[in-house]
Formats: structure tokens, C-alpha cells, sequence
């Protein structure tokens, strides 16, 4: 009979107890969200060699390996981390990052799985020993299809292009292929000219549509940021910042939102729940300034607040 304490030693490297039993099943992570086709062969041979034959996949993309016993945990993960593998994802920190398909997707505004690699070794391996006040997931979406729901994400990345319409160009045809391709409905004729509503959603897929070049990328592709999205037991949607972003902003900005959830969340608080007390305008005024980076040792160092 295992003790609670070896469940719990194991857990916090990515192994979670199988109901009734004193096996596991243990997650290996997909760095940037996708596995090669050599990953996939060392994860079959994993489930083979230690589990049960069998592999599940998480919601957030890892591979979970079921059925290991724990007298074989060490050596899957040796074996797996020759390999180039790794077992984890749980614990009061960064959970591995998701990412939907947009880098190949018609849809797909920004190249969604680079993005993801590059948050992956950044944070999910850089920030790997920093404890947090509760699990922080992050999750990236290339567009407002919202296919992996970063709104739903402690911190959520949602690719946007905005449209340009220059109403010089429009010839206010009959039937407007960029009001067609609109899925939003979000495009009106008005005297003849094709014309954005506030519904406009920034998806992109109106760019191009016009024959005569009317509509048109007002610049690089932008970024909606979602802070504090929950689901489960205690729903919250993601708040949106108050302004898109360019792609040099995403990582400070992430860095800042958890720098300044390690300093102001108490102990196993949702970074939702602490926006909630103390207001997304005073979040928005630290993560849009720089002193939270300058106080990063500080922030990182300190003990957890406890109430």
C-alpha cells in the first residue's frame, strides 16, 4: 500500500494515481503543442515497456501514458528523457502550453505552434522551478474561432488581423464578395461602399476578398490578450486588455502577468479570482508598465501570501 506522501511526491512530476490501483498514469508533455512522428514511437514503446498498452490524451495536448506502476516511474522517465521526453504538467505552476493548429490552418492569423515552442522553453521550462499561487495555464488561439478557447486560459492569446478598407478602390458591386465572405456579418453597403460594423471580430477572412483590392491588412497580424479565464466547478471568463498587442509584447507581458500574480494572489487563489479583488484596471497599470520586471528577483523571492 503506497503512502500519501510518495502519491503525492510522484504527482507533482506529471504522475497521477489510477483510480483504485497503485499504478499511474504519467504525462508527457508536447513541447509547442505537437508531437513528432519519433515522439509518438517513444510513447508507444513507453506504454508498452511500462504502462498498460494504453495512451490518453489531455486537453492540454500531453501524451498520458496509463497503467505505470510506481516501482516503474524512474525508469520510464529515464527512459523517456534519453529520448528527449518528459513526464509533467501538474503542480501550483506553469502548465503546458497549448496551442491550436493555426499554424497550418486556413484560418490561422500567426504561426500558433512557433508561439507555443517558444513560451515552452521560455517559461514552462525556464520558470520550471517557480511556484505560483495556483496553476497558471496558458493558451493560444490563431484566431476568434477560439478553437482552443483562450479565453478559458489564466492567460489567453488570440491572433487577430484588422482590415483596411479603402473606399477609393471599392467599385460597389452588385453583389460584394467581401460582405459574402464575412462570417460575422460584420460588413454593411452603405452608398455602394463595402464598410466595417463594431461587429467586425478582426478574423482576417474579409482581407483579400475583393477583387480590386478594397480590403486589405491594416498591419501584422495583432494579438487579443485574455487574463484570468477559469472552467470547471468556478467559471470565469477571460477578461480582455483594453488594446490589442504587437508580437514584441506578448512576453513581457506574460512575464508581468505572472510576476504580479506571485505578488498580489494569496495561496491556491485563481489569478482570476485575485484580478476579481483587486480590479483589471490596476492589473492593466502594472502589466502595462515596467516595474514589475525591475522588481523580478524580489517578486520571485518572497514567501506566498496566506490569509
Amino acid at each position: 500500500m503506497l503512502k500519501p506522501e510518495q502519491i503525492n511526491a510522484v504527482k507533482g512530476r506529471g504522475f497521477l494515481r489510477n483510480r483504485g490501483t497503485d499504478c499511474f498514469s504519467g504525462r508527457i508533455v508536447a513541447a509547442g503543442a505537437v508531437f513528432s512522428a519519433e515522439d509518438l514511437r517513444t510513447i508507444s514503446e513507453i506504454a508498452e515497456k511500462f504502462g498498460n498498452g494504453t495512451v490518453g490524451f489531455t486537453s492540454r495536448l500531453s501524451a498520458e501514458v496509463v497503467g505505470i506502476p510506481f516501482e516503474k516511474i524512474d525508469e520510464a522517465c529515464a527512459y523517456a528523457a534519453e529520448r528527449g521526453l518528459y513526464f509533467g504538467g501538474t503542480g501550483a505552476k506553469i502548465r503546458p502550453i497549448t496551442a491550436c493548429k493555426g499554424t497550418t490552418c486556413v484560418y490561422g492569423n500567426i504561426d500558433t505552434q512557433g508561439l507555443a515552442k517558444e513560451l515552452h522553453d521560455a517559461y514552462y521550462i525556464g520558470w520550471s522551478k517557480v511556484q505560483l499561487p495556483h496553476k497558471f495555464k496558458i493558451g493560444i488561439g490563431g484566431c476568434p474561432n477560439s478553437c482552443m478557447k483562450p479565453s478559458l486560459n489564466d492567460f489567453g492569446i488570440e491572433g487577430r488581423r484588422i482590415p483596411k478598407f479603402n473606399a477609393d478602390l471599392c467599385r460597389g458591386c452588385k453583389v460584394c464578395a467581401v460582405q459574402n465572405a464575412c462570417p460575422s456579418k460584420a460588413v454593411t453597403l452603405e452608398s455602394g461602399k463595402a464598410t466595417p460594423t463594431e461587429n467586425c471580430l478582426q478574423c482576417g477572412v474579409c482581407i483579400g476578398k475583393c477583387p480590386f483590392g478594397a480590403v486589405e491588412a491594416a498591419s501584422d497580424a495583432m494579438y487579443r490578450i485574455y487574463v484570468g479565464g477559469t472552467w470547471g466547478k468556478s467559471t470565469r471568463m477571460g477578461t480582455p486588455l483594453s488594446r490589442l498587442v504587437t508580437r514584441e509584447e506578448i512576453e513581457p507581458l506574460l512575464e508581468k502577468s505572472m510576476l504580479w500574480f506571485k505578488e498580489n494572489a494569496y495561496q491556491k487563489e485563481r489569478f482570476g479570482k485575485s484580478i476579481d479583488r483587486l480590479g483589471i484596471e490596476a492589473f492593466e497599470a502594472a502589466v502595462f508598465s515596467d516595474d514589475l520586471l525591475s522588481r523580478r528577483e524580489e517578486i520571485l523571492s518572497a514567501p506566498m501570501k496566506t490569509l
